[in-house]
């Protein structure tokens, strides 16, 4: 597939990274991506991504835009209050770049439909704050051999890294950070504890990047890494994180082998 002259003075400051070049720039248009929510994170990752030239977005979600939601879901605005986020992201990506291909699921995500939707993907980029379809995500993308971004954001902290644990090597999974969600009484939503709205586009820009590396191979992933961001204190923080051996997914003696223990869950 040989590049127009449209894609080539578009995509040029891509090309000329020897990193990229032309064939890396096929290589995204060529590439599917999912991004789980439409939402603070889901925002940038959408824009940015089909800046990239990612020639495949699927977007989920099951939500409608809020006025409370335009301080920092980007690709929304204000004549959008009421309509599906996945409309209003398509609608979004649609100005920026006519070369995007967006799938809109206008649904919620659970462990009847997914892995019906990954399959065909390229990769997953999680942008929920919600630990069921964390855990969800996760089990499912292991056993699908996806690779996972996954970032969190709450009040002025943000975090950001990349599961990858089908692959040899230290490469965790979500359970190996967290084995278990946290008590409901304990785990609180940007809705709940606030969240900087600015905060939201540097954690989400920051998985498009790791998106666009992993898609085509380049420098150094986050699999087995946390890149924490602290806004108030202006400081990034990389942490390492090793897999678990006990864990339940991709340990030594797993005892997640399909989605089944998911159903239970509302």
């Amino acid at each position: 597939m040989a590049l127009s002259d449209d894609q080539l003075d578009r995509y040029a400051r891509h090309i000329i990274l020897r990193e990229i070049g032309g064939a890396g720039q096929q290589k995204l248009l060529r590439s599917k991506v999912l991004l789980v929510g439409a939402g603070g994170l889901g925002s940038p990752l959408a824009l940015y991504l089909a800046a990239a030239g990612v020639g495949t977005l699927g977007i989920i979600d099951d939500d409608a835009v809020d006025l409370s939601n335009l301080q920092r879901q980007i690709a929304h605005g204000t004549a959008d209050i009421g309509s599906a986020k996945v409309k209003s992201a398509a609608e979004a990506v649609a100005k920026i770049n006519p070369d995007i291909d967006v799938i809109q699921y206008h649904e919620r995500l659970t462990v009847d439909n997914i892995e019906e939707i990954i399959t065909g993907y390229d990769l997953v980029a999680d942008g929920t704050d919600n630990f069921e379809i964390r855990f969800l995500l996760n089990d499912a993308c292991y056993l699908a051999q996806k690779p996972l971004v996954s970032g969190a954001i709450l009040q002025f902290d943000g975090q950001i890294t990349t599961f990858k644990p089908y692959e040899e090597g230290s490469n965790p999974c979500y359970r190996c950070l967290f084995p278990a969600p946290p008590p409901p009484d304990v785990a609180q939503t940007c809705g709940e504890a606030g969240v900087l709205g600015a905060l939201a586009g540097v954690v989400g820009t920051l998985q498009a990047v790791e998106v666009v590396k992993e898609l085509l191979d380049i420098g150094e992933g986050l699999s087995g890494r946390l890149l924490l961001y602290d806004a108030l204190a202006a400081e990034f923080r990389k942490i390492k994180v090793p897999r678990d051996p006990a864990c339940p997914l991709c340990g030594e003696t797993p005892t997640i082998t399909d989605l089944s223990r998911h159903r239970h869950m509302k």
